[in-house]
Parts: C-alpha cells; structure tokens; sequence
C-alpha cells in the first residue's frame, strides 16, 4: 500500500489478498505464465476475500461503491451480487472504447485477455470512468465515460523548472542493472532514479552522478518538477504527471498494459517508447518537446467531471430501483 494514499485517505482501511502480476527472475518485466500459476494456487484465498468484500458492503451499505480496477470487485458482483450499486476508475476501461488504438502488437491472445480481464473488473458495473490522455466521445451501451486522468492536489501547486539531471522512476528494481551499466558509459549525465525495493535505504549513491532513492511521493514530485526529462517503466499516473508539468517522457513498458499505455502516450505527445533504459535517446527528444496546454485544461477538470459521473450514475439507479418498484405494484405494471 503507497505511503501516500495510506497518509491522505482519511478514511479506515482494512486489506484483503488479491491477485497480481509475478516478476521475471531478472526483476523486470512480469511473467504472465507464472502469475496466472501463482494466482490459481490461492484461489481459496481470494474466494474469501470475495466474502469480505460481500460482508462489508453489505455492513456499511454505501450508496455508491468505487472500483478501481480491482478483479476482486468485479467477480463479486458476478457470483455474490452485493446490494449497493458499483463504479469503476481505471484508465484501463479506455481498452474497452472502440476508438482506442492499441499498438502494432502480434499477440492477440495477450491483447484479449488483457480486455477480458478489464471487462472482468467492471461486470454489472453501473458506469466504466476510462481515465484518458484527452477526451472521446462516450459509449451508452457499455456504460463507459472517457474522463481526465485523477492527480495529486499539490502538483497544481509545482512550479516546474529546468535541471540538469535525468529523473527516473523503476516498477521493478531489477532494471537498476541498466541504469548502472548506462551510467559506467555516461557519467557525465546526472541521474536520480526512484524505485521500490525492499530493504534498501532511503538514498542508495552510488557517486556524484547517481542515486536511488526509495519511493516518497512528496520527494518524488519535487524530483520530476525540476528535472530535465523523465524516464520510466510506463505507469499511466506518473505520464500524466510528467506531461502535466511539461517534462518529456521516455517509458519502458514491462508488461502489455504498459505497452498501450506507451503507445497511446506517444500519441498524446507525451514522449517517446524505448526498450531499455538509453538516455540519451531521452535526451535526444528534449530538443522537440513542447509544453501541452491542453491537457493541463483537461486535467484541471477532473474532479468536477469524475463528481458529475458518480452522481449521474446513482441518479441513474435510483431511478431504475423506483421504476421495479412500480411495476411490482398490481395494476401499474
């Protein structure tokens, strides 16, 4: 669980076991025959988990209950059927749009499972929020709404700036052996790589040039709004944080979410998709980037759309809960 999310929630939080994606044995990108192994091995424990998801709705009764890309969520809906309706946010749900361009990818059954899965996480889901680069028009009959991508509040407040040094983010700790091996060629470009790896320091230096640092989200923004570039492993919150700054992006997908991810970055302009970690490929394309005004406006109306949505769909089935009712009643059907 990010120390951020755990700092600003403000709310109680209880966890419960869920699949994931395992590594490779290198440590970088994920092994899907592998997960899928390791994820039918706990089977039991995510049926129970199921259960908790079920017995807490069912407690707290929410008006309105907020999934974001949890499959968990969705297979509850499928096979316990809770009573309060659902939503679902991810930027995922823009694989499911018909106007979304995927990459020149050759394997279609990694691209379908991907959407299977995504449609897996939002069955009988009362609306699909698809977090986006820009705007598309909305699908009514798969209840999808493309909004702008969710921000932290304090990158409004980032006065972005300039530097000299190379700022990187890696999902997976074992890409550092790429960074290393371009700096040992490199040691003139600066570079500050934030990572997740466990039991490491707070600050790995490893010279005048180089250094890890373990992931603050604090540190993290300040990093990237004073960087020359950003380099990372793809995760679609930090391109979009990157772009709202005006900082060029090059990413590394690790998995094929990543790489739509990449792919439709590069459309928006947010960057260039390398498959390793060459800065100077990075450096190259500061010399073409452009600031994106647009997206900034996009951006900036997250909240009042993303609020819109969430009461447009609980409008929705309370109207639809109140139409039942009267056809239940004799004579009014």
């Amino acid at each position: 669980m990010p120390k951020f999310f755990l700092e600003h929630i403000q709310a109680p939080i209880e966890l419960f076991a869920s699949p994931n994606f395992r590594p490779s044995a290198e440590n970088k990108r994920f092994n899907l025959l592998w997960s899928v192994l390791c994820n039918l091995m706990k089977l039991p424990l995510y049926i129970k988990s199921m259960l908790f998801i079920r017995r807490r709705i069912s407690h707290t009764q929410p008006d309105m209950v907020i999934n974001f890309y949890e499959v968990l969520t969705g297979l509850t809906y499928l096979f316990l059927w809770p009573s309060s309706p659902y939503i679902c946010i991810g930027h995922q749900y823009m694989f499911l749009h018909p106007d979304f361009r995927f990459p020149p990818y050759k394997n279609h059954l990694q691209l379908n499972m991907l959407r299977f899965f995504t449609w897996l996480t939002s069955i009988r889901t009362k609306r699909r929020l698809a977090l986006s680069f820009y705007g598309m028009s909305a699908v009514e009959d798969r209840r999808l709404v493309a909004v702008p991508p969710l921000l932290r509040k304090e990158i409004a407040f980032l006065r972005p700036r300039k530097g000299e040094y190379i700022h990187g983010y890696l999902l997976n700790s074992g890409f550092a052996t790429e960074v290393q091996e371009y700096h040992q060629l490199h040691p003139e470009v600066s570079l500050r790589f934030f990572w997740d790896k466990k039991g490491a320091d707070e600050k790995t230096r490893i010279d005048n040039t180089l250094s890890f640092y373990q992931l603050d989200d604090a540190r993290f923004l300040q990093s990237l709004a004073g960087c020359k570039a950003y380099a990372t492993t793809a995760g679609f919150e930090s391109i979009c944080e990157a772009l709202y700054l005006g900082k060029p992006v090059m990413m590394v997908p690790v998995h094929i979410e990543q790489d739509c991810n990449a792919f439709d970055a590069v459309r928006a302009g947010a960057g260039i998709v390398c498959p390793n970690f060459d800065i100077n490929r990075l450096l190259r394309f500061t010399f073409s980037h452009f600031s994106h005004n647009e997206f900034i406006c996009w951006a900036s109306s997250s909240e009042i759309r993303i609020i819109r949505e969430i009461e447009r769909a609980g409008t929705d089935h309370k109207r639809n809960v109140t139409r039942k009712d009267i056809d239940m009643v004799p004579g009014c059907a």
